[in-house]
């Protein structure tokens, strides 16, 4: 694990059609993100390093058409401290892929936090991760995620569901709120605040 000098590795997965935001929204906020520099006019502390990670190294066509090269595969890349799952239609499909959900539960044993965006709660249900935990989704899966998986307490009208090493959060936008309140968790609130400043975003715990 990092210090806290050292920039924490995000690993972003995405899949054809993933829904776009749900990535993007938290590759924004953890990659802005910067600490305080001893002098005015030294360079930023970066403190995340953010990659995109996919099955294969093939462009993935996610949501709306877009095009998107991931940086690694699920078979090579850095050790990650943070693994943020999304969602979007594609997550129908790869909840039957077995060599992605084991790799999903790999990380989740190694990481320091493992997240889900939308309905890439349903990856993280698919292997057993969720249960005897809160959880949420999407609105508009929230029962699908109830009657699918018993175990968990499905949680509805909560944006983000904090579970120590384990986050949920709703909906498309809602990752945003969900990547600021880890960076609020490692680097404080006013680092969180000042980040969402900048994205012009109008964040409330």
């Amino acid at each position: 694990m990092p210090s806290d000098a050292a920039p924490r590795t995000v690993g972003i997965l995405i899949f054809d059609d993933v829904e776009v935001l749900d990535f993007c929204g938290p590759f924004e906020v953890f990659s802005v993100t910067q600490g305080a520099t001893a002098s005015r006019n030294a360079e930023p502390v970066r403190l995340f390093q953010v990659v995109t990670i996919a099955v294969t190294a093939e462009i993935v066509r996610c949501t709306g058409g877009l095009l998107v090269q991931p940086h690694h595969t699920i078979a090579e890349h850095p050790p990650l401290d943070i693994l943020v799952v999304p969602g979007g239609r594609g997550t129908r499909r790869e909840r039957t892929n077995r060599s992605l959900l084991r790799w999903i539960a790999d990380q989740q044993r190694s990481a320091q936090l493992t997240t889900s965006v939308c309905t890439g709660a349903f990856l993280l249900a698919a292997n057993g991760l969720l249960d005897g935990h809160r959880a949420t989704t999407h609105w508009a899966s929230i029962d699908l995620l109830r009657d699918s998986y018993p175990a968990i307490d499905v949680r509805d009208n909560q944006r983000v569901v904090d579970e120590g090493k384990i986050v949920t959060s709703a909906g498309i936008s809602a990752g945003i709120d969900m990547a600021l309140s880890i960076v609020a968790r490692l680097h404080g609130d006013a680092v969180a605040t000042a980040t969402a400043r900048h994205m012009e975003y109008d964040w409330r715990r």
